[in-house]
């Protein structure tokens, strides 16, 4: 079996792809995997990271508004589709699979011109241009929302989940821990604003800094790359607290799922996978500069759900936060309902059912 996978620009759409492939070698382990990509694109450095084939491609996404870059970028998608036709026909895939994000644009509609087949996987509640504009062209589309599938051509959508779900239901919490140096007789709180950090959440914590030294559960802080320095800055100014871990970027992010209680995040469709897939509560502060405000949408689904507090970032402040932290870990009861919550909303199953739809499809 030969597959190409294409997706990227931020975790939420790399990290299913990963996912994905591991679990097609897995059952598979004769495929061979082409990963198209970009440069600049964060897939750069997390699929090559992975000791993965990997080309590029030159593309950039589409402006809401009117512009003269909306113009550049037609003329970037032809040649990225050019670009794409070539790759395919010296590596002939089986299937061509889409995870989200621009890149994907030409590198499944070149496939779909060409007569290969095609998938794209969408991971959340409301899709993207680029999804929107495939699912006319491809086999099917794979869908991790009920909500995401009026969206789509209705004979061509199958819930499988996200392909993440699976690959952190094999954790190892052990290691996870070690990794950072916890202490196993505390409660953990996981904060992190994405892979490219999050302001907002920082200037929160940072502001009660102070309480959170003194409460009987410990804090990893995962700030994204662009804050780190500012942030570590913060943290030595109040005397680096003994229960505060400050991180740039979590490589290990499965292992140290496994070894926490609590996550607060934003509302990423992978982020999501992976605490109903492992049954943790969590605090969502969706992010509001996403398209169509899907963020808060996938948020809602879970605190529907009865596994999240979902907090809009206008109403997020420190105390509020800690408030939030406090009162999820104040009485065991309370973890547990959100806990057993979060499982019910899980599809563990997600990578599995993914490679059964490309086997399905596949020439």
């Amino acid at each position: 079996m030969r597959v190409v996978v294409s997706g990227g620009g931020t975790g939420g759409h790399i990290y299913p792809a990963l996912s994905l492939i591991k679990e097609i070698k897995k059952q598979n382990p004769d495929a061979e995997i082409l990963y198209i990509g970009t440069k600049k694109g964060l897939e750069n450095e997390l699929v090559t990271r992975e000791g993965i084939p990997f080309k590029t491609i030159h593309i950039t996404g589409f402006r809401r508004k009117i512009s003269v870059e909306n113009v550049k970028t037609v003329l970037r998608f032809l040649k990225g589709t050019r670009e794409s036709k070539k790759m395919l026909k010296d590596f002939k895939p089986d299937v061509v699979v889409g995870t989200g994000g621009y890149v994907c644009g030409p590198v499944v509609y070149a496939a779909a011109k060409m007569g290969i087949p095609a998938v794209i996987h969408e991971q959340n509640s409301v899709p993207g241009l680029t999804n929107k504009f495939l699912s006319k062209y491809v086999n099917k589309v794979a869908i991790c929302f009920d909500a995401a599938a009026p969206y789509f051509p209705k004979g061509k959508v199958v819930f499988t989940g996200n392909p993440r779900a699976t690959e952190v239901m094999n954790v190892d919490a052990k290691a996870g821990a070690a990794s950072l140096g916890l202490d196993s007789t505390k409660k953990t709180v996981l904060i992190v604003g994405g892979s490219r950090g999050a302001k907002p959440i920082n200037d929160a914590f940072l502001s009660v800094l102070d309480q959170v030294a003194n409460r009987a559960y410990q804090v990893i802080y995962v700030t994204g790359s662009v804050h780190y320095e500012a942030v570590s800055k913060k943290v030595e100014e109040v005397g680096n607290p003994s229960n505060v871990i400050v991180k740039p970027f979590i490589h290990n992010m499965p292992d140290v799922l496994g070894a926490v209680d609590l996550v607060v995040a934003r509302a990423g469709a992978t982020t999501l996978a992976e605490i109903t897939a492992l049954g943790l509560p969590s605090i969502l502060i969706p992010s509001p500069y996403v398209t169509n405000n899907h963020q808060e949408k996938n948020a809602r689904s879970l605190e529907e759900g009865g596994a999240a507090i979902v907090r809009l970032e206008s109403e997020m402040n420190g105390e509020q936060l800690i408030k939030d932290i406090d009162s999820v870990f104040s009485e065991k009861e309370s973890w547990e309902k959100m806990h057993d919550a979060a499982l019910k909303l899980g599809v563990p199953t997600a990578a599995s059912d993914v490679y059964q739809l490309l086997k399905d499809v596949s020439r």
